[in-house]
């Protein structure tokens, strides 16, 4: 018995895959790829047959050979400034999380990138269910659109690969779902409005330099001292910052950007004047900012965040010697779901 042809998700292919597709399959012009994609990323379409424009003869080849969706919204948090967490339930029955962040003059949609994470960094609620997968590529398009169709009123501008997963642990994933949704013919993001965050995958931030991508890399730093970023952070153990800080200054010097190194401010572990000067020291001469971000609970990590006004006075040291240093006010912490709070869940948010 010949088993059954898996369907291809269409959110799981560039527009110009798409034309080689509808040609080999249906030997279709190459102006229908453009009707589908607009239908799906401008019209927000997740039938077939609402797309009126197409002959009904290539609908019925489409809905037998593709599919639109593979994720639902199982539910949503609603944050006093505005922020939404969204649960998504995948079809193998597993569940992320993901965000929406309102600003005045921007939408930034936070996605997850794996199911659970492998990399136990302790301040992370992400990690503390473990790792289940990666997410395909289709599953990454699909947070960014049902976040889209809920958010009609403002337009996504930027997107962070910030939520539960490392992202270069999930890099062809993640790479082509930049490429997808950065495309004309999808939504259009611009390259430097995506993020991609990383805790220090050495041989992911070598490939993406070489992507001719002018996306900006996160880096998350949390200490400036071997010892104290391993207990943090178990990655350390395997790439020091002595090797992290010489591939950064690569990445810099290969595509031009700056790097953003993000720092978690935790009391009495990463916040001395001893910090201060360690940070100096460490990013001197690199094209690089920091951006300091109070600690945002979890059950598991019994530590407390640094007090607001040492932060600023963190901040303004940094400054005062030369490293760019700004300071994150996280958002939608009241919902869990700011920066650590994510995580891989099992049940419904309710």
């Amino acid at each position: 018995m010949i088993g059954k042809v898996k369907k291809i998700y269409l959110t799981s292919i560039l527009e110009e895959e798409l034309r080689e597709m509808l040609k080999g399959f249906f030997k279709s012009e190459p102006y229908r790829a453009r009707q589908v994609f607009d239908w799906i990323y401008k019209k927000d379409s997740e039938d077939f047959s609402s797309m009126v424009n197409l002959p009904h003869i290539l609908r019925k080849g489409l809905s037998e050979k593709f599919l639109i969706s593979s994720l639902s919204i199982d539910n949503k948090k609603f944050s006093k400034d505005g922020t939404r967490k969204y649960l998504f339930r995948l079809e193998d029955g597993e569940f992320i999380e993901a965000v929406s962040i309102p600003a005045k003059d921007r939408l930034t949609v936070c996605l997850s990138t794996q199911v659970g994470c492998r990399f136990g960094c302790r301040f992370c609620a992400s990690t503390k269910g473990g790792f289940i997968r990666n997410l395909r590529t289709e599953e990454l398009i699909e947070q960014t659109l049902k976040i889209k169709k809920d958010t009609s009123d403002k337009r996504i501008t930027n997107i962070v690969f910030m939520g539960i997963g490392e992202p270069l642990d999930n890099y062809e994933n993640t790479i082509k779902a930049i490429r997808i949704l950065n495309s004309y013919a999808a939504l259009n993001i611009g390259a430097r409005k995506f993020t991609v965050s990383t805790c220090g995958i050495i041989p992911g931030i070598e490939r993406l330099s070489k992507e001719n991508l002018q996306v900006e890399l996160a880096v998350s730093l949390h200490s400036s001292e071997d010892k104290v970023r391993s207990e943090l952070m178990p990655e350390n153990k395997k790439f020091p910052l002595s090797i992290l800080i010489d591939v950064c200054r690569r990445f810099i010097s290969e595509t031009g950007r700056q790097v953003t190194f993000e720092y978690i401010m935790i009391e009495g572990m990463n916040d001395r004047r001893v910090d201060i000067a360690n940070l100096v020291r460490l990013l001197k001469g690199l094209n690089c900012k920091v951006n300091l971000i109070p600690l945002n609970p979890i059950p598991e990590f019994k530590f407390n965040p640094t007090p607001l006004k040492k932060i600023y006075d963190f901040c303004a040291a940094l400054n005062k010697q030369g490293v760019k240093t700004t300071l994150r006010h996280s958002k939608g912490r009241d919902i869990d779901a700011s920066c650590g709070q994510l995580r891989q869940a099992s049940k419904s948010i309710k």
